[in-house]
């Protein structure tokens, strides 16, 4: 999952040489979602419909479709590492907007700590080419697409999450897939024109996005979710910039300076005590509920004496 999904930059960048971005997008996952929704048909998986079909549908074409196409033209902007570095602040958004919402988790002390020394490293790795290149450069519009990649990633996962779905993860995927795809496609043929013909080199990238980065990927993290705990899943967040600034620096010789590695190294620092602050309290809410579950027992126990 975390190799796979880190490839995905560059796999983005490639194909953007042969066709617009939010063409790609809906391509992409107009096939996986597709694909999907048919092995899960073939093996005999119930689709959801009605309220939770639409509700599930809204949250892709949101989350994936709007997300994904903001990254792809962004990827027109900034080398794709770059794309990868500026998305690791996806942790904040979710702790930030999960926050917002009705009914959200309220951020601890140490997570705003946290979510404070994120900022910090992504205000460092930016400013120098923000100064230098000033708004009408290529670097702010890049950041500011990438962040609004992430924020709607976030919401679509959250909104998701407060849908009252009886579909497996993998279906629920599927159909958010299915319904970015058409969306995205939809948007494409309005505000993009297809060219004449496309390369080889950018179809393989296409084909490639939607079998490793679309299924094999998406598949992979539904069974990590499942199976693994919570700390494992989450080194994707590391793992996955890493790939993908040195599969960029190795096909297209992407620059990675000092500046970038210091600033990371602080993003990451901010996310580790994001994660370890939300774990903590998680493991204390479990004993708190163990010990009530523990006394009420105690007290309705026939085995207990006066």
């Amino acid at each position: 999952m975390c190799f796979f999904w880190g490839t995905t930059y560059l796999g983005i960048r490639i194909a953007l040489e042969g066709m617009p971005p939010v063409y790609l997008i809906g391509i992409r996952y107009v096939i996986s979602g597709a694909i999907l929704l048919l092995g899960a048909r073939m093996a005999g998986i119930a689709i959801p419909n009605g309220r939770e079909f639409w509700l599930t549908a809204l949250c892709g074409a949101a989350g994936i479709g709007f997300g994904s196409s903001c990254l792809a033209v962004a990827e027109l902007y900034i080398p794709s590492g770059s794309a990868a570095l500026f998305y690791t602040a996806a942790p904040f958004w979710m702790v930030g907007i999960d926050a917002l919402l009705p009914n959200g988790k309220k951020p601890l002390l140490a997570t705003l700590g946290g979510l404070a020394i994120g900022m910090f490293g992504v205000a460092y790795m930016i400013y120098p080419a923000a100064v230098h290149e000033g708004m009408s450069g290529k670097t702010w519009p890049g950041f500011l697409l990438i962040q609004m990649s992430v924020a709607a990633w976030t919401v679509g996962s959250l909104l998701q999450k407060r849908v009252h779905s009886h579909a497996p993860a993998f279906v629920t995927g599927a159909v958010q897939q299915l319904a970015a795809g058409v969306v995205c496609w939809l948007a494409a043929l309005r505000l993009e024109n297809f060219p004449a013909t496309v390369g080889m080199r950018s179809v393989t990238a296409v084909a490639y996005l939607v079998v490793f980065g679309s299924i094999v990927g998406y598949s992979a993290f539904i069974y990590a979710v499942k199976n693994l705990p919570v700390a494992i899943v989450s080194i994707y967040y590391f793992v996955n910039p890493a790939v993908a600034v040195f599969l960029g620096w190795v096909f297209f010789r992407e620059p990675f300076g000092v500046r970038p590695a210091i600033a990371v190294l602080i993003i990451f620092a901010g996310i580790s005590i994001v994660r370890w602050s939300e774990a903590a309290e998680s493991r204390k809410s479990f004993r708190a509920f163990s010990s009530a579950g523990t006394e009420v027992s105690e007290q309705t126990s026939p085995f207990t004496s006066d």
